[in-house]
């Protein structure tokens, strides 16, 4: 059986409890380098078999697999954040299928959820921002037409931009030419839950400059959206006293 896991935003305390179980009883680990915290890698069995994926092409990675099921092991994919966002594990599954291979996944907290926690941040406030859009620029890997930045900041909803830290000036532009202002809210969020994660409150118009100063170039998360100002925004009719719900019957006023 190959196992899909998803190793969490970065602390290694934010791993499933699923997951971990997975991890002790492997006999074979593959793992996303130096995406994955590597105190994760603690918790294996002294005798498991541990790949570094970072070194390696994605027929080495299934060769692996091949040869581990072929002598009965355990082996545990472990991406980072949750596998299902950028995690090219499409792919892997689709020739596991052809090969015949089982395989199955366990879900794990994206580093997305994990920004928001670093600042205390909803992403989905009332009135402000009912959606969040989760996307990355195009550079040299091509992202299609329909979903290019300018498109979605045109809805100005809640903006998770991954992998992009290193392409902010044109970031900016795209946005501002979306719709945003140059003044817009936007956070810069450096190895979320990480022991040495920063964070950099700034516009949509500063994030080239905001990312030379602090020399972040990498492994960050950038955020985009009024949210992040924590200005006005509605009560949630959910605990309002005047609500009803199947739980509970509002009173009225």
């Amino acid at each position: 059986m190959i196992r899909f896991v998803g190793a969490g935003p970065g602390a290694s305390d934010l791993i499933t409890v699923r997951g971990l179980k997975i991890i002790k009883e492997a006999d074979v680990i593959i793992y996303a380098g130096s995406l994955v915290n590597k105190e994760l890698l603690e918790y294996a069995g002294k005798e498991c078999q541990i790949f570094n994926s970072a070194v390696m092409t994605l027929e080495e990675v299934i060769q692996v697999m091949v040869d581990s099921e072929e002598k009965g092991l355990d082996t545990v994919r472990l991406h980072t954040g949750d596998p299902c966002l950028y995690g090219a594990v499409r792919e892997q599954m689709d020739i596991l299928e052809q090969k015949n291979i089982p395989y199955e996944s366990c879900p794990g907290v994206s580093s997305f959820c994990g920004a928001a926690s670093v600042l205390n941040l909803e992403y989905t406030l009332p009135g402000v921002s009912q959606s969040v859009v989760i996307t990355r620029v195009s550079g040299r890997t091509p992202v299609p037409d329909k979903e290019s930045i300018e498109s979605f900041a045109a809805h100005q909803a809640t903006m998770v931009i991954f992998l992009s830290t290193g392409m902010l000036e044109e970031l900016s532009k795209r946005l501002i030419e979306g719709g945003y202002q140059e003044d817009s809210p936007a956070a810069i969020v450096y190895k979320a839950t990480w022991k040495d994660e920063k964070t950099f409150l700034c516009t949509v118009g500063s994030l080239a400059m905001t990312a030379d100063e602090n020399k972040i170039s990498k492994t960050a998360l950038i955020i985009i959206g009024d949210v992040l100002s924590r200005g006005r925004y509605e009560r949630s009719q959910l605990y309002h006293p005047n609500f009803s719900t199947q739980f509970r019957k509002g009173v009225s006023e």
